[in-house]
């Protein structure tokens, strides 16, 4: 692992992809990243947190930190991914209920580059709420890797199906690229 004074969040929710995060760790520690995980509440039951972890050198975090606990680095970027249809939802709305989407909700105003790389099915994403989501946080900055000559919903049911071909490194070229 590089240390280069980068830090990457990489905040996991409970999608089908959310058992191979560490592959985005490796990519961001390649290209010289600190990666921090947080996982949504949900998404600790899709992960391997002992292996996470030891592959971070840091703690999987989920929840806010107690008084006196010592303070994670500050973030310089973040990713979303797998991102789910409630997290895209709730962030667009301002709804703080998680320390994941804490963190979501005030790293537009910062400057925190940020990429969403959604996983939902196209009987959500075909759905006004969500697409009203994805053009609101578009349109303050954040980079939502979806649709047409993206990364494009899968049939409801499916989702197992395309666990394999999740574009982890389109993530990180969307940082590069913003």
């Amino acid at each position: 692992m590089t240390d280069t004074g980068k830090v990457l969040y990489v905040i996991v929710c409970a999608a089908g992809p959310a058992g191979d995060v560490g592959k985005l760790v490796t990519m961001a520690q390649d290209d010289g990243w600190t990666v921090q995980i947080v996982a949504t509440p949900n998404a600790l039951d899709f992960i391997d947190v002992p292996a996470l972890e030891k592959q971070t050198g840091r703690p999987v975090r989920s929840q806010y930190r107690k008084p006196g606990d010592p303070k994670p680095p500050r973030a310089d970027a973040i990713i979303v991914a797998p991102a789910t249809y409630n997290t895209i939802n709730k962030f667009a709305q301002g709804i703080a209920d998680t320390y994941a989407l804490g963190l979501l909700a005030e790293a537009p105003n910062l400057g925190i580059p940020l990429v969403i790389l959604p996983f939902v099915n196209s009987a959500l994403s075909e759905r006004t709420p969500f697409l009203r989501s994805v053009e609101q946080l578009r349109a303050e900055g954040v980079r939502v890797v979806f649709g047409p000559g993206e990364f494009e919903p899968h049939a409801p049911n499916s989702g197992a199906d395309r666990i394999s071909q999740y574009p982890w490194r389109r993530a990180l070229m969307e940082l590069n690229w913003g």
